[in-house]
């Protein structure tokens, strides 16, 4: 009679399906938004300021803010406007800033005369405050929109160009042994290796540099433009307006979110051969 073997059947692991695990993690970001809300309700019912309004008078006016029908004053139903304004200037700025700081990086990342003859100079530069330049900002160029947009270039510029530095120092030398073996020399190794080895610094550097420009706007809307989201913080802090400086606030924040967004999936999509940035 043979020996009969059993055999317990292995047990199946169900792992949790993409949009249950998506759903969990938007549910964790929103706890700590909740909480702040429910303090901030809780300190306005207690009296603690008279100066800050309730969260429901920030979004009652935020309504109004952007489609009017409440208030009808002269913020009313021009958020949009206020929006594009701030937006065109930030990008502007942004994308200008990126295409001066990659080269000028990879420049300075490969080239050692250029490294030596502009390195200290940046070096000397960079712990200027962007609030620094306002008021030269303002003698240069004016006021109004011009000078909004050289402090967002200033803001974003040296984040894009220290991450594109970084990343281009930071390539292994192995890899361009392995290049020259395959015939790869020269200039052609800085689009073959370089850029693309240093490809998920220099996006660091962008997501951080549009954060900055984001940051930067505020300070650049002081100049004297009569639209934008800056502008609007100004004449709430002003008219001590308070629930228009916190809107205007609160669509900064919106707004440099998702523009980080669009960086990330931009810098997904670019280092889809990475398996590090894999999906």
């Amino acid at each position: 009679m043979s020996d009969l073997t059993l055999t317990a059947p292995i047990p199946t692991v169900r792992r949790p399906s993409a949009a249950l695990g998506r759903l969990r993690q938007f549910g964790l970001a929103l706890i700590v938004p909740a909480l702040l809300l429910l303090g901030w309700h809780l300190a306005v019912k207690a009296g603690m300021s008279r100066l800050i309004p309730s969260p429901y008078a920030v979004a009652e006016y935020m309504v109004d803010f952007a489609w009017g029908g409440i208030w009808d004053d002269a913020f009313s139903a021009t958020l949009h406007q206020h929006l594009l304004a701030s937006a065109s200037r930030v990008y502007g700025g942004f994308i200008l800033a990126a295409l001066v700081a990659v080269p000028l990086g990879i420049m300075i990342g490969r080239v050692p005369l250029v490294r030596d003859l502009l390195d200290p100079f940046l070096q000397l530069m960079r712990p200027i405050p962007v609030t620094a330049w306002l008021p030269l900002s303002m003698i240069l160029f004016g006021l109004g929109a011009t000078s909004a947009f050289f402090l967002v270039f200033l803001g974003a510029f040296y984040p894009i160009l220290l991450n594109t530095i970084f990343g281009v120092r930071g390539v292994e030398p192995r890899l361009f042994e392995a290049a020259s073996m395959l015939g790869c020399r020269g200039n052609a190794q800085t689009f073959k290796v370089v850029l693309p080895a240093a490809m998920p610094s220099i996006f660091t550097g962008l997501r951080l540099g549009l954060g900055l420009a984001w940051f930067v706007i505020v300070v650049g809307e002081m100049t004297g433009v009569p639209q934008g989201l800056g502008a609007v913080i100004m004449d709430g802090r002003t008219l001590s307006r308070t629930e228009l400086v916190i809107c205007g606030m609160i669509v900064i924040g919106i707004a440099g979110y998702l523009s980080d967004r669009v960086i990330l999936a931009l810098m997904q999509r670019a280092l889809r051969w990475s398996p590090q940035h894999h999906g």
